[in-house]
């Protein structure tokens, strides 16, 4: 008699990361990281992707970003909103995040430069099922964006 073995192969998943949900109409982003300030920075840098956006590499750009929210949804979706506003505005987006928290008070030195390319816009952050879980390896958010 031939046993048969079960063979088991484990995927290793990285502490911080996002990846594209398949969505009909809009943009949704799967984030995950081990706590509030690398699910924030993830989740940036993942909208970034998500829009094809490159940056110029010519002059670095600093700003200071000061936000209070409810919750951590409330401040997921402020601090995004934040960055998609600097890129309508100042055609500037950000590849270096210090971000510090109280609760859910904010207070961020996002370093950047200028937006050489944007495939897509995104027009907003929703609140479409947004709910920020806590999981065994941290935090975890699905994040649906207005295209």
């Amino acid at each position: 008699m031939e046993s048969s073995r079960l063979i088991i192969h484990t995927m290793i998943v990285p502490a911080y990361g996002y990846r594209e949900i398949e969505h009909t109409a809009d943009w949704e982003l799967e984030v995950w990281a081990p706590d509030l300030i690398g699910l924030l920075e993830q989740a940036a840098r993942g909208m970034y992707a998500l829009s094809g956006l490159c940056l110029e590499r010519l002059q670095s750009q600093q700003r200071v970003l000061k936000l209070n929210a409810e919750d951590a949804e409330s401040l997921l979706v402020v601090f995004l909103g934040e960055i998609l506003h600097f890129i309508e505005l100042d055609n500037l987006a950000f590849d270096e995040f210090q971000i510090e928290l109280d609760g859910y008070k904010l207070h961020a030195r996002l370093t950047g430069s200028q937006v050489q390319n944007i495939d897509k816009e995104i027009k907003a952050v929703t609140y479409h099922n947004l709910l920020v879980r806590q999981t065994g390896h941290g935090l975890h958010v699905n994040i649906v964006f207005d295209v």
